[in-house]
């Protein structure tokens, strides 16, 4: 009764030895698809640099840096989607919300709080990043009464949403551009002064290699106390040594892409340091956006896949039927959803407005369109029920490697949109074969 389970001898015989491989490591095979997709896209592109102009600018430390903090405000936003169409809703409005928070948190950092605290007081930036997610959740908790409490359906109520924020984004700031915004606050934005460095960024790399290695451990340890059937040890080191592999990659990556010369001489001057004549290497390391989003991603797993919130709101999108008569109180369930949206949306309005240093009444514009196709990507399904974090987090890398990569080789907006729009399609109709191949 109390002993792990084993497999049969000769149980896995039909089996592959790649599908052995998979079994034993039980690795995820939508993920290995996702990544497959996207090493194509950027070999692709890269290969294409490099017969078009002669050399590939894709695959350089100072492209897939700046790719990762372009990715950070859609994967945020992204991971809350997630769970707003396992429910079975969708949330039109995300990129409105994120342009409305980031104007109010311009006018409050710019025009009202200077006047109080004193210009380049250090509460202004904190201040004013807790207004914009306070503002995001209220807004966002508010659609999700309507939806719950009203029986308004979600498309109705966010693409209303979409509507109305916008225009009062433009009526809050009378169409103007406000910048720049609070110094620390743009810092949260990311930019060379807006990282942590080699050192910071070796020390986050080891800390997740020991994330990981405890995770393998733990995990190990709870198989065993509730009889699960174990993984092989090979596995287990396996996956150990791939995960602080990949770990020790990003760290070097994001440490091989230095600072500008200009910002290097500033930054000597400042601190009466003399360049030397070849040059002075100062590392970006991991850029702020990144760490937000990689926190943002830890939290929304647990969650999503360790806490009873996370699995009413699983139970809701396999039968929001039985999940009611189960004793699921799925209209309140449907207003904390909603208003974990609208935090994750106002987060991410910092997050953008911080790296533009300025707030526009156009930020975040069609931002709602990549981040559902971001979720819908990264395997969450339409149709509710099936989805996961990293999924989406994956999924809007995919889509932002693809809007950089066409900006790199000249394609124009109209083109941008055509390839998003068929990709889009595409990653859907893969969904229902998968689907109906698993069933």
């Amino acid at each position: 009764m109390t002993s792990s389970p084993t497999s049969k001898p000769g149980a896995d015989q039909h089996l592959s030895p790649v599908g052995r491989f998979l079994k034993a490591t039980e690795i995820d095979t939508r993920l290995l698809g996702m990544i497959g997709a996207l090493v194509l896209i950027w070999i692709g592109f890269h290969m294409f640099g490099v017969v078009a102009k002669g050399n590939g600018s894709f695959l350089t430390p100072r492209n897939l840096w700046n790719l990762s903090v372009q990715t950070a405000s859609i994967g945020i936003m992204a991971t809350g989607m997630v769970l707003v169409i396992v429910t079975r809703h969708i949330d039109l409005s995300v990129g409105s919300v994120l342009g409305f928070c980031a104007i109010v948190m311009g006018m409050v950092q710019v025009y009202i709080l200077p006047d109080y605290l004193g210009l380049g007081h250090p509460l202004i930036w904190v201040i004013a990043a807790a207004v914009g997610m306070a503002l995001g959740t209220c807004i966002g908790a508010f659609h999700g009464w309507l939806i719950a409490y009203r029986g308004i359906p979600s498309f109705i109520v966010s693409l209303g949403g979409l509507l109305i924020w916008r225009g009062a984004a433009f009526l809050v700031a009378r169409g103007e551009t406000i910048s720049p915004v609070d110094s620390t606050f743009v810092l949260l934005g990311g930019g060379p002064y807006g990282s942590v460095g080699a050192v910071g960024s070796w020390i986050v790399g080891l800390l997740a290699c020991a994330a990981i290695l405890w995770m393998l451990v733990n995990g190990r340890k709870q198989r065993a106390k509730h009889g699960f059937a174990q993984r092989p040890m090979w596995a287990e080191y396996f996956l150990g040594a791939l995960g602080c592999a990949v770990a020790i990659g990003a760290t070097l990556l994001v440490n091989a892409y230095p600072w500008p010369k200009g910002i290097v001489a500033q930054y000597a001057a400042a601190h009466n340091m003399t360049v030397p004549e070849g040059g002075m290497f100062i590392s970006h390391g991991y850029a702020i956006p990144v760490l937000i989003l990689i926190a943002v991603g830890i939290f929304m797993t647990i969650l999503a896949t360790r806490t009873r919130f996370g699995r009413y709101v699983f139970a809701i999108g396999g039968n929001p039927d039985a999940a009611e008569l189960s004793g699921i109180n799925t209209r309140w369930m449907t207003v904390k959803i909603f208003a974990l949206m609208g935090f994750l949306t106002g987060l991410s309005s910092v997050v953008a407005s911080a790296r533009l240093n300025s707030a526009t009444n156009a930020l975040g514009t069609l931002d709602e369109l990549y981040v559902i196709a971001a979720a819908v990507i990264g395997g969450t399904s339409l149709a509710g029920g099936v989805g996961t974090i990293y999924g989406a987090i994956l999924g809007a890398l995919v889509m932002q490697s693809l809007q950089t990569g066409m900006v790199l080789i000249g394609f124009d907006a109209a083109m941008q949109n055509i390839v998003v729009g068929v990709v889009l399609v595409l990653a859907v109709y893969v969904d229902i074969l998968y689907r109906k191949k698993t069933k």
